[in-house]
């Protein structure tokens, strides 16, 4: 997830590794080669009581671009190859005509002239988007690399689950023909449809998710916009009612012209010293079809192909900048440039991830650039659109370099030059001041968004430079939104502590990165707003909901409560708990008559046997990290008594416990996994029931994979100290509701550590010193059917 590019803003642009957490939803985890970059301050720190404060630099995060065309209509009419656009006045039309029932659409009058081509044919998703072409439903969801938010259930053109929008609106540029009216992944509600004889109406009443642990809100919210698209090409979208803040809105024709204007070739120098892939000897600088820019690197000898081993570590960084920098060129230099394209070459996925590819591959990140990278020859080309920071400059100075494996210092640069840019007209607009002497545009869009994602590595440096390498975990809230549809968030970490024989995720990594000596373990990757639904202590009295929202369990978890309600802030621990559980798991593997069968990865899968040892609220739970509870019928089939979400919170399995080093492996029971689920009905109370094949697994079969859990339970850490990090704009002080509510989140995370770990170890949340001490086993009960 990377920086949006925001003027005058300096920053680079790098992959991050993250474990894709929140829902349940089962990802792979990639591994790179290379060292992690280092993380810096982006603010101060403070206390209060027992909570961290953190005042972000100004603009740390960049600025947010909510948006601010309710009560207007876009008209974009075609010019030659391109449109012109203008904002004028709402144009709506209050007859709606017959609701969708799906995503496609058949024109019976006339076909919609768009992106080169006449359509008869579109599909309209319920994101509020519209694609063109019998792959129309796919969209996103075809690129190399991607996650689809909807795939092609909802129609129309899907985005990555953790896309940034500001990122995912320039990556949408020439997947597939599509107007995006409001393009915002995670609506759901009605679509409707009109045909006159030179147009179609297109009008969506949709709401923001609503009640679930990802969610902003209890209650649906007015989500009301329409589009009109006319015979001779002319395109309308209008913004009745609009709630939401944050979404893609523009044109996305596809250019193919391939036409290229070659306007500069940077010239290097020979280096013997490096190998010939790394030794640039020019860099050639194109435009495409007037749109894209084109960036050529020649090596002295050919460079690697992807499924090389060597290529994993090694980046190739392009930068851009308005004004001629420094003499002397550095990777200083590149860092602070306004823009960089960087290509990086990843290693193989870790264990259970996808081998379907090549063991290694290139990937390019960076304001505006596409993912793909061509390799071939003594060439890697890349193109992308010229980044927002540089769209109103008409020379740019351009730097490339070259960092060779675990080398974070340039091993062979091309200096500086300056390139002129005649032309080129970025894509992105200011659409509510949009006129008719504006353009033509090829593409036209405009992202909507909150603030920036944070950088992990940088939140943690923040803190742990401030108030010292006190903390195993770290975990953020704050009072404003960042650029995610998801109100959760996932987590990662330098796993400190050196613990091995847990999986995949064993091996301390980038320490350094994140400004830690060796104490610190894992975090949130990003703030959860204090007005998320899991921020908030209980959901409000009088809603109903369904299995996947805690207000459908309030009467059964108030019964065992004195005062009759659930306990406070369940979906604060169903988040922390499942995240920081992920220090340990879920990545490890079993070997059973010599296959070896993966548990995970990251998070347990769905036919585990993980029935939590100390569960938190209910008699049967299963684990925070997945699996279910199985009752095995013996006739086949298996009732699934607690499933692999989340919601309510839960503890952890006797194997969680095991990896954490706070049970022996002999108090682990034998357990098992189901293979070939097949759904075979419901019993009397509703649970689901499914044919299956039982595999018995024992913890020794997971020992023979990974090796013994080390330090043994005699030696490992009991005492864990979170962080709990309130975090502000520059200049803001916390609110009252964020501190009420990060103190509330406190006190039950301590108390939720305590009773799901069985007492055997302890959290505290503290701003001060504290020893994680590595002790003994601690007095606690022995887990309930735990073989000795």
């Amino acid at each position: 997830m990377e920086r949006g590019a925001t003027p005058g803003r300096h920053f680079s642009l790098t992959i991050r590794f993250m474990i894709v957490c929140g829902q349940l939803l089962l990802a792979s985890v990639t591994h790179a080669q290379r060292p992690q970059d280092q993380g810096r301050p982006i603010g101060k720190v403070s206390t209060d009581g027992n909570l961290i404060v953190m005042e972000l630099d100004e603009n740390a995060l960049g600025k947010a671009n909510l948006f601010d065309l309710v009560g207007s209509t876009l008209r974009f009419t075609p010019d030659g190859q391109g449109y012109r656009g203008e904002n004028v006045a709402l144009q709506w039309d209050a007859d709606f005509g017959g609701p969708l029932e799906g995503p496609q659409v058949t024109l019976k009058n006339f076909k919609f002239p768009y992106s080169g081509k006449s359509w008869d044919t579109l599909s309209v998703g319920t994101n509020g988007s519209i694609t063109f072409g019998a792959d129309s439903e796919r969209g996103e969801a075809n690129r190399p690399g991607r996650v689809a938010a909807e795939g092609g259930r909802g129609g129309g053109v899907s985005v990555g689950r953790f896309d940034q929008l500001i990122q995912a609106a320039r990556t949408l540029i020439n997947t597939v023909p599509a107007i995006c009216v409001f393009l915002k992944p995670r609506m759901s509600g009605s679509r409707y449809i009109k045909e006159a004889a030179d147009r179609i109406t297109i009008t969506w009443d949709l709401s923001e998710p609503v009640g679930g642990i990802q969610d902003f809100t209890w209650v649906k919210t007015v989500n009301r916009f329409q589009a009109v698209l006319r015979s001779d090409g002319v395109i309308e979208m209008s913004y009745d009612k609009v709630a939401a803040k944050d979404a893609i809105v523009g044109l996305y024709p596809v250019v193919t012209a391939g036409k290229e204007q070659m306007l500069a070739t940077l010239t290097g120098k020979e280096n013997a010293s490096v190998a010939p892939h790394l030794n640039i000897r020019k860099v050639k600088v194109g435009l495409v079809d007037n749109l894209f820019l084109k960036v050529t690197l020649e090596t002295r000898g050919p460079v690697l192909l992807e499924g090389d081993p060597a290529l994993a570590g090694l980046s190739y960084r392009v930068s851009f900048e308005p004004q001629t920098p420094p003499n002397a060129a550095s990777s200083e230099t590149a860092r602070q440039a306004d823009a960089v394209w960087t290509v990086r070459g990843f290693g193989a996925q870790g264990r259970g991830a996808s081998r379907s590819g090549p063991a290694s591959r290139y990937f390019a990140t960076g304001p505006g650039v596409a993912p793909e990278v061509k390799a071939g020859g003594n060439t890697i080309s890349i193109q992308g659109t010229l980044p927002a920071a540089l769209k109103a400059v008409n020379q740019l100075t351009i730097h490339a370099e070259v960092l060779a494996p675990g080398n974070s210092n340039a091993v062979d640069q091309v200096p500086p030059h300056a390139v002129k840019l005649p032309g080129i007209r970025g894509p992105e607009v200011d659409l509510s001041s949009l006129t008719r002497q504006d353009g033509p545009f090829t593409v036209v869009y405009e992202s909507f968004h909150y603030l920036a994602l944070p950088n992990s590595r940088d939140l943690a440096c923040t803190v742990i430079r401030g108030l010292g390498d006190n903390f195993d975990f770290l975990a953020y809230y704050s009072d404003f939104r960042v650029d995610n549809q998801e109100a959760g968030t996932p987590s990662n970490g330098p796993l400190g502590g050196n613990v091995t024989g847990i999986g995949a995720s064993a091996t301390q990594r980038g320490l350094e990165s994140y400004c830690s000596n060796g104490r610190f373990q894992w975090a949130f990757i990003q703030p959860v707003f204090v007005g998320s639904n899991q921020m908030q202590e209980r959901p409000p009295d009088g809603l109903t909901g369904n299995i996947r929202d805690i207000m459908s369990y309030s009467r059964q978890l108030g019964e065992r409560s004195p005062d009759g309600r659930m306990l406070g802030y369940n979906l604060a621990m169903s988040q922390i708990g499942h995240e920081m559980g992920h220090r340990w798991s879920a990545f490890v593997s079993a070997k059973v008559n010599g296959e070896i069968i993966p548990l995970g990865p990251t998070h347990w899968a769905r036919g585990l046997q993980a029935p939590v040892a100390f569960p938190y609220q209910r008699p049967i739970e299963a684990s925070a990290m997945g699996g279910g509870v199985w009752q095995d019928n013996f006739d086949g089939t298996f009732t699934q008594l607690d499933d692999d979400y989340y919601v309510p919170a839960t503890g952890w399995s006797y194997l969680d416990l095991y990896l954490m080093g706070l049970i022996t492996a002999e108090e682990v029971p034998d357990f098992f996994m189901l293979k070939n689920l097949t759904a075979a009905g419901k019993d009397s109370n509703g649970h689901p029931i499914f044919k299956a094949e039982r595999v018995k697994i024992t913890i020794q079969d997971v020992i023979a994979v990974e090796g013994p859990r080390a330090p043994a339970v005699d030696h490992s850490q009991k005492n864990f100290n979170t962080g709990i990090v309130v975090i502000v704009e520059h200049g803001n002080k916390p609110s009252r509701e964020l501190i009420e509510r990060a103190n509330g989140i406190r006190e039950r995370w301590i108390d939720y550590w305590a009773t799901t770990t069985g007492h055997r170890a302890s959290m505290t949340v503290s701003t001060k010193p504290v020893a994680a001490e590595a002790q003994g086993k601690q007095e606690g009960a022995t887990p309930a059917g735990a073989s000795k």
